[in-house]
């Protein structure tokens, strides 16, 4: 709706949120109670989604909004005061996904507590555009997301794939604020490439994608910074990158070859009911 929110005021906002959220619910008990598990999980997320919009309705409602700001920015723009929208959006999410167990439920979460990385970055430095900051908040919270996932797949795993989403906005949470680092030195840079073929290799080991992707992203990130920075205008470049892209090929063959040896040796190191999951997976 774009503005047409900030015609109905704060009461109106809260007041559509509220009866939009009754409807959901009601929905989502009727699609559960016939079996119907995906639209049900899709409208209790729905009300799950409706949290932020009904905290900013209450917030002006009662002249707690600190700005001219509206709630369609909340999607677009980095503020400190979307933490108060965020933080009662888990709160709704965590309590939902506890009553109902849908995996697809975990999305909002994990969404908001990607966002949460870059809002709390904002409040630490006062609102100012600290990219240092930024990127260090985001890679170490994407590490906790990316943990907090792992745990969830060991718990959950005879259950649903609750740990996707966690995964997704984990990985792009620590992924971004990795490639963001500014490093100028060419050991900094070797080093940005040696995690992202770590990840390709976290991602093949565990069987999720997300890792696999964002790591090859990095890869060819660092070989174009080669190709244009390192080796510019040099008849070395197309020579070493033929050769890289013979070994890497050379590398899957042993790689299919050997695949159920490496992958037994590989997940003999992981936790039983991991190794069970990645097992029935």
């Amino acid at each position: 709706m774009n503005l047409g929110w900030e015609s109905f005021g704060g009461i109106g906002i809260v007041a559509i949120s509220l009866v939009y959220a009754a409807i959901g619910l009601k929905i989502t008990y009727s699609f559960n109670n016939r079996g119907l598990i995906v639209p049900a999980g899709i409208c209790a997320t729905f009300v799950v989604a409706l949290t932020p919009l009904f905290i900013y309705g209450l917030q002006q409602a009662l002249g707690l909004w600190p700005d001219d700001s509206v709630y369609r920015d909340y999607h677009r723009y980095i503020q400190w005061h979307w933490l108060y929208m965020e933080l009662g959006t888990l709160a709704v999410g965590i309590s939902l996904a506890w009553k109902f167990k849908y995996p697809f439920m975990v999305m909002p979460i994990a969404a908001t507590l990607w966002y949460m990385t870059m809002d709390i970055s904002a409040m630490i430095s006062g609102g100012d555009v600290d990219w240092e900051l930024r990127s260090l908040v985001s890679l170490y919270t994407g590490l906790l997301m990316i943990g907090l996932a792992f745990w969830v797949d060991i718990r959950s795993h005879a259950k649903a794939d609750y740990a996707f989403w966690l995964y997704l906005f984990g990985v792009i949470a620590f992924w971004g604020g990795l490639s963001m680092q500014d490093s100028n030195s060419e050991l900094g840079k070797f080093i940005y490439l040696c995690i992202n073929l770590l990840m390709v290799g976290i991602g093949v080991l565990l069987t999720r994608r997300v890792f696999v992707v964002f790591g090859a992203i990095g890869c060819c990130a660092y070989l174009a910074h080669l190709a244009d920075d390192v080796f510019r205008d040099s008849w070395l470049f197309p020579i070493a990158l033929s050769a890289i892209g013979l070994v890497i090929i050379y590398l899957g063959i042993l790689w299919q070859k050997n695949e159920q040896l490496i992958t037994m040796k590989a997940r003999s190191l992981l936790p039983p009911a991991l190794r069970k999951r990645l097992e029935n997976h």
